[in-house]
């Protein structure tokens, strides 16, 4: 991870308007703004975020607005400036490190920090962000968060707000695609259709569940293909029959792999 000031040059005292953040191995973009930002101080598109209330700024617009101060992929002679600058492929990121952020429309540039300098209340947003996500039925999406808490939100209401969420509740399989956003900024199903960790906190209802609950329900209670062979005292082909007929209901099947609850492998044993 790269932490970055955003600061400008004609401000008169030495403050960060935000902090840009960039997760390495992700190629992820992500801005955070304080929330006593001025939005007439804010660099320009990041305004609007602030004058909504909103101060954690998804990977899709922190991403268009660091492609705003950087050469553009489609630029005629892009292949020449590649080379001239030591670089084999177009990367936004090292792009952006040339010039520290400075371009044309405004006097912002970047000033490369450690995560010491990061203010505390910084620390304090992000006990919300996402530790893990489970897709369930209807729409709904099991959430657990940094600070200890499991809540359930309803991703049908949510994306009245968020039309690009909306085709994947239309598909189980599709909805079940659901991720969680590098360092649990949220959700997301592609690069548009994504959810933040502030919304579904506040949008969501907690419930009396922890994620070492959950952790210890499917160490003890989901079994291999293996293990039900064992319980079941009968070959993988078997194993293969049951499921395919129906008597045994895989909860995830993959080509290494078939997952079973531990509670339906018994009873198919004990009422032979």
């Amino acid at each position: 991870m790269r932490i970055f000031a955003i600061k400008d040059e004609n401000l008169s005292v030495d403050i960060a308007l935000g902090w840009l953040i960039y997760y390495v191995r992700a190629k992820a973009f992500y801005i955070e703004l304080p929330e006593d930002a001025d939005p007439w101080e804010t660099p320009l598109l990041l305004s609007s975020f602030v004058k909504r209330g909103q101060y954690s700024v998804s990977s899709y617009w922190s991403r268009l607005w660091v492609q705003q101060r950087i050469i553009p992929r489609d630029r005629q002679n892009i292949g020449q400036v590649l080379k001239e600058n030591g670089l084999t492929e177009y990367d936004e990121f090292q792009l952006l490190l040339l010039t520290m952020g400075r371009c044309a429309q405004d006097d912002c540039y970047l000033e490369e920090i450690p995560s010491e300098q990061l203010p505390e209340w910084l620390a304090e947003r992000w006990k919300t962000k996402v530790e893990d996500v489970v897709p369930l039925k209807e729409g709904r999406l099991l959430t657990f968060f940094r600070n200890g808490e499991v809540r359930i939100a309803d991703v049908k209401l949510l994306s009245e707000a968020h039309t690009e969420c909306q085709p994947f509740l239309v598909n189980q399989d599709r909805f079940a695609r659901v991720e969680v956003q590098p360092d649990g900024y949220g959700v997301m199903w592609n690069e548009r259709a994504m959810l933040s960790d502030r919304e579904l906190y506040e949008h969501s209802q907690a419930i009396p569940l922890t994620l070492d609950d959950f952790i210890s329900f499917v160490q003890h209670r989901v079994v291999s293909a293996g293990e039900a062979c064992r319980i079941l005292e009968c070959s993988r082909q078997n194993i293969d029959d049951l499921a395919k007929r129906g008597k045994l209901h895989p909860i995830r099947r993959d080509p290494r792999n078939t997952l079973f609850l531990k509670s339906e492998v018994i009873q198919r044993n004990q009422n032979g």
